[in-house]
């Protein structure tokens, strides 16, 4: 302690070449005739930090914190810039100016001001006690973007860090850092913050998207061209609008895996809901259909045969002659009926 004065209102001491001035009256506090603010560490400060990364999340905290440590640095470096110092000399200011307000012990172990370049200890720094506090082992964010600022205001080009090997583990709380000149800004960290959050909301959407799709799948595949078991052993599927590889080997496999449960010695396949424009590969699929199903024993009568799908059946290489052909599903039904002696009464 340097100096130290008492009136009935204020109170001002000098440490470390430093002011502090209390007024209890007016309730303030001043740091180098500024005000400033006290708050305990472990308890006011944590639950700040706390309840920024409980609003925002973990990710998006850290680089709140380290902006605006960075963005304060910037303030501390331009103001010791302005004072014409050297930046050797400014930089021998560091210890007390930040030991004084209760920081933590900081060091500069390295300096070129020709590369821009600087290294820096820092033991017990307010920033860490909160850490430890929250349980985590790794020093925050805000001191040395903190320390990237001021270097970038002293230096007058863009500074940044890289972490030495530290952590808060065996009640360890001393950490280093390298600063150097780089591309890297707060900037750029919030861009890549935003891309990088509206491309997990994009994933997000897109899994929604695909079970969706998935469940989208299922049910057409459950309504799409059903089995029906319209009287004992004979049974009949609508084909419905357009046909490719995978819904036609869906239903292929569905068919021949249900006509043996539902006995069936018939099966009628309704044409009438196809496509109009129906193409030469809904013909071939039809044929393996009824193919595959005679192998198993059930007959295939084909119903619903339009003038314009009949042209189409014509000019194909697939030859349909060998199965019955009806107008209509009652018809089909009916001749099922009359092959095994049966009929409607």
């Amino acid at each position: 302690m340097d100096n130290r004065e008492e009136t009935v209102n204020t109170q001002n001491i000098t440490i470390g070449g430093l002011d502090f001035s209390w007024n209890l009256e007016k309730g303030t506090f001043q740091y180098e005739n500024t005000d400033a603010v006290l708050f305990w560490i472990t308890s006011a400060m944590k639950s700040f930090f706390d309840t920024i990364e409980e609003i925002s999340g973990e990710k998006a905290a850290n680089l709140v914190l380290e902006t605006t440590g960075y963005r304060q640095g910037l303030v501390v470096g331009e103001y010791f810039q302005n004072l014409s110092l050297p930046i050797p000399e400014a930089l021998s200011l560091i210890p007390n100016t930040y030991a004084s307000a209760g920081w933590g012990k900081f060091t500069v172990t390295s300096l070129d001001p020709d590369k821009k370049t600087a290294a820096m200890q820092i033991e017990d720094s307010w920033e860490s006690k909160i850490n430890k506090a929250q349980g985590r082992t790794q020093h925050g964010r805000f001191i040395p973007g903190h320390f990237a600022g001021l270097l970038s205001g002293l230096f007058g080009q863009n500074i940044w860090y890289k972490q030495g090997k530290a952590s808060l583990e065996n009640d360890n709380t001393i950490f280093t850092y390298e600063f150097f000149p780089s591309e890297t800004t707060v900037q750029q960290n919030i861009h890549d913050l935003a891309r990088s959050e509206e491309a997990q909301q994009i994933r997000k959407l897109e899994q929604i998207v695909q079970e969706r799709t998935s469940e989208l799948n299922d049910l057409v595949k459950e309504i799409s061209s059903p089995i029906i078991p319209v009287l004992e052993g004979i049974v009949v599927v609508p084909l419905l609008g357009k046909y490719d590889e995978n819904r036609s080997d869906e239903l292929i496999e569905k068919t021949l895996n249900n006509l043996p449960s539902y006995k069936a010695k018939y099966l009628v396949l309704d044409l009438t809901g196809l496509d109009k424009h129906i193409s030469e590969y809904t013909v071939s699929f039809i044929n393996k259909l009824a193919s595959a199903a005679s192998l198993i024993g059930t007959e295939t009568i084909l119903v619903g045969i339009s003038a314009e799908l009949a042209m189409t059946i014509a000019q194909t290489n697939n030859d349909l002659s060998k199965y019955n052909f009806f107008n209509t599903l009652q018809h089909g039904i009916y001749y099922a009926l009359a092959q095994e002696g049966r009929k409607i009464v």
